[in-house]
């Protein structure tokens, strides 16, 4: 549907969220009519709602424009995306499926997002068959994997190097995403 379309047809029966509360995970979405000609107009959309409910509040932005007619839009600032990676005219089909998978996962999906550049097929795969636990360092990942395959000699203990084998680890066996000061997640590299 055209934004002529939608004028001609009236408000949705339902009202997307146009929101004003900075918790949520949102885009800014400016008029691109009104900039072009020195205005600023736009409005913040949550961004977890469908694809259609954001293409309807942009709609509804543009149809307020003091550019009579305006039709282009550009998404000119986000919040909320944790890490993954939004550009100016990223298809709401996909701002919907970011923010869900954000919405689920908090900041741990943004990043997770964000280290496989923005691909969220990879991400999902991840999260649901790689994912190994959240540990305070990759040395503790280690530890935890080395001690729970079998008694260590007590005199030996204080010889293992876990900071070496987390090395060694993070070459070839896991990646990690951090989402705060001694908050590793650790997966599997597949």
């Amino acid at each position: 549907m055209t934004i002529q379309e939608y004028n001609t047809q009236g408000d949705q029966a339902t009202t997307p969220a146009i929101t004003t509360d900075n918790s949520t995970i949102r885009i800014y979405v400016a008029c691109l009519a009104a900039y072009n000609n020195g205005v600023l107009h736009g409005a913040w959309i949550d961004a977890q709602q469908d694809a259609d409910a954001l293409q309807w509040a942009i709609w509804d932005m543009l149809k307020t424009s003091p550019i009579e007619g305006a039709e282009e839009w550009a998404i000119h600032d986000y919040e909320g995306f944790e890490g993954a990676p939004i550009s100016e005219y990223t298809g709401m089909e996909e701002i919907a499926a970011l923010a869900a998978f954000i919405g689920e996962h908090g900041a741990l999906g943004g990043e997770l997002i964000g280290h496989f550049c923005g691909n969220l097929n990879e991400a999902r795969t991840a999260i649901e068959d790689s994912y190994a636990g959240e540990y305070t360092s990759l040395s503790d990942f280690a530890q935890e994997m080395t001690e729970e395959r079998g008694d260590i000699p007590e005199h030996l203990a204080f010889y293992i190097d876990y900071d070496a084998m987390a090395r060694d680890m993070e070459i070839n066996d896991v990646f990690t995403v951090e989402t705060g000061f001694e908050e590793i997640h650790v997966f599997w590299a597949r």
